[in-house]
Parts: C-alpha cells; structure tokens; sequence
C-alpha cells in the first residue's frame, strides 16, 4: 500500500490537547483538506530510521472543528518520509535534544524529496528568543547569561527587567522585577539553575499595556494585520495562554520596518512561517517552531491566513524549498 498523492504529514503534539476554537495547526489542517490534500499526523515519537531510512508510524487523519472531537484517526501505519509532499513540523517547544533528533531525521526527508516546513536546520541552529540577538539595534538592551551576578547588574542599570527562560513558551516563567525586588535572587538562581544554564533579561517596556504585537511572516513577508495580546489586569505578561485578549490591528510603521529587516533572513533559513514578537517598536522573539495566532485574525476579520500559507507551503514545494545544506 502506498502514499496519496500530494500527502501532508503535520508532527504536533497528542490531538486530545490541541483546543478546536484556536489552534493554527488544526486550522492548517483543514485547509488542507479543503485543497483535496490528504493529511496524516504524528508524533515526534513516531519518527524512526531503518538501515538509513526515515520513516514514520502515522495516522490518517480528518478534521472537523465543528464535531466533538473535531478529529477522526485510523490505525497508525509505518511510510517512508519521503512519501510524503509536505511535512509541517508544528510540534511546541521545548527544543529538546528529543526535538533536535526529530529535526535531524527531518532532514533525512528533506534530502530525499520531501518539503520540510520549517527547514529542520533552521529550527535547530537559532533558538527562538536568543534569534533577536541578530537584530540587536531592533530590541531593547538584552542580556543572556548563566551568571547571577550579570543578570542581578543589568536589571539594576534597566530599573525593571523582564525575565524568562530560553526553552519556555506561552508565557510560562517570566518574571518582571524591579532591583529591590526581595524575589530577585531566587528567580536568578531558579531560571539559571544555579548558575548553570543561561536565563535572557530585557528592560521592561511599559508598551506592553498596549499589546504584545504578534507579526506573521508568510516566506518573508508580513502578513498585513497582526494580532496585539492585551495582559489582562494586573499582568504584565501579553500571552493569551496567560490571560492575555486579542485584538487585531493594522501593522504600523515600526512593525513593517522590523519585519522589513527579519524578513530576509528567514526567507535565507528556508522559515516559510514565522512569527515576530513586537512590544513597542522593539522585536522581542522570533517564533519558527509552531507559530500561532493565525486563527485569532482569521475570526477577527474573515481574512484566510490558512490559505495564503499554503500557496506559500505549495510555492515552497514547487521550487525544491531545501531542508538542508544551506
């Protein structure tokens, strides 16, 4: 028995925990299907080499998010990587050594044919939050360190700092904290375990109040409208996981000038989707693993996000998008 034709497999995590009214990969999923594509998921677990082989044990899959649950499976069965047109990697953070093995057997499909999105390569080499370091003239001062005593004088030169690990996402363990602040040094010794992992400190922008900007970059370009994550009262921190409301705006000139700049660069990295985190007029993180928000502005303004991202999946296909050797 062999592939479909044009198969899409999308690596995410266990379809149980993704929620139907907001996620980008279901959302992804179904225009997929709307294009007559067949979809297929994993997990990173699923993955294996044979004798050099990539392959996958992988579910046919069927998605509708008006049904409870809003998806259907088969018996999971095991097909060559390659078989597959398109593989979207959009399993979510932590970058694990578990996800840096997945990326490397990625890259065994990519060599073999398969279109790779994101290019494995470029979801290993930059991690999402020290990434900004390339546009440091875009952010506000930052530093990254495994030394207490580093962190605990930058946030004593900013005032207030923001504080958070390198692997978190959706806002878990970010702290905001003043010099004088009696937590300081727990949250220093917490976040780099005790000296022995790097944490990332940056000056809190009080821009915050008016949104966490969230820019989508569709193969270099931004998409036009972006969704600002409002904290909620008496937070500081902007996701929706923690709290945060959407509301979707136009870019302003500041976001098309750091997008104008990030762009490039991800298109170079074989990043056909992205997403740039902008407080202010200051790039904050530049998301490559499994960028969302998509749904949030589709629902906001009846705009199909899904749809111009795979016109850029299918150009990216067409034109041989690398999944290494760059």
């Amino acid at each position: 028995m062999s592939l479909p034709a044009d198969a899409v497999l999308v690596l995410l995590d266990p379809l149980p925990s993704l929620k139907p009214a907001k996620d980008t990969s279901l959302g992804l999923i179904v225009e997929a299907q709307r294009r007559g594509l067949p979809c297929y998921a994993a997990q990173l677990s699923d993955l294996s080499v044979v004798d050099g082989d990539p392959r996958v044990a992988a579910q046919a899959l069927r998605v509708d998010l008006d049904a409870t649950p809003c998806y259907r499976v088969e018996p999971a069965q095991s097909w060559p990587l390659e078989g597959f047109r398109w593989i979207l990697m959009r399993k979510d953070p932590p970058v694990d050594p578990r996800y840096i093995w997945a990326t490397q057997i990625l890259e065994l499909a990519g060599r073999r044919g398969a279109c790779v999105l994101n290019a494995p390569d470029a979801l290993r080499d930059w991690n999402e939050k020290l990434a900004i370091s390339l546009f440091a003239d875009l952010c506000a001062p930052t530093i990254t360190s495994s030394d207490g005593s580093a962190l605990r004088a930058f946030v004593q030169q900013q005032g207030e700092a923001v504080l958070k690990p390198l692997d978190g996402m959706g806002g878990r363990s970010i702290f905001r904290l003043r010099a004088d602040d009696p937590n300081l040094s727990v949250v220093l010794e917490t976040l780099t375990d005790g000296g022995t992992q790097p944490a990332m400190a940056q000056r809190y922008l009080p821009q915050i109040a008016d949104g966490d900007k969230r820019i989508l970059m569709i193969h270099g370009e931004p998409w036009p409208r972006l969704l600002a994550r409002i904290p909620a009262a008496g937070e500081s921190r902007g996701n929706l996981a923690a709290g945060g409301r959407g509301v979707v705006r136009d870019l302003g000139e500041a976001d098309r000038r750091i997008a104008a700049r990030v762009g490039p660069w991800l298109r170079e990295r074989g990043v056909v989707f992205a997403g740039l985190d902008v407080i202010g007029e200051h790039l904050t993180e530049i998301n490559v693993t499994s960028p969302t928000c998509v749904r949030e502005i589709e629902a906001a303004d009846g705009s199909n996000v899904s749809g111009a991202l795979w016109e850029a999946f299918i150009a990216a296909a067409q034109a041989g998008q690398p999944a290494a050797d760059r």
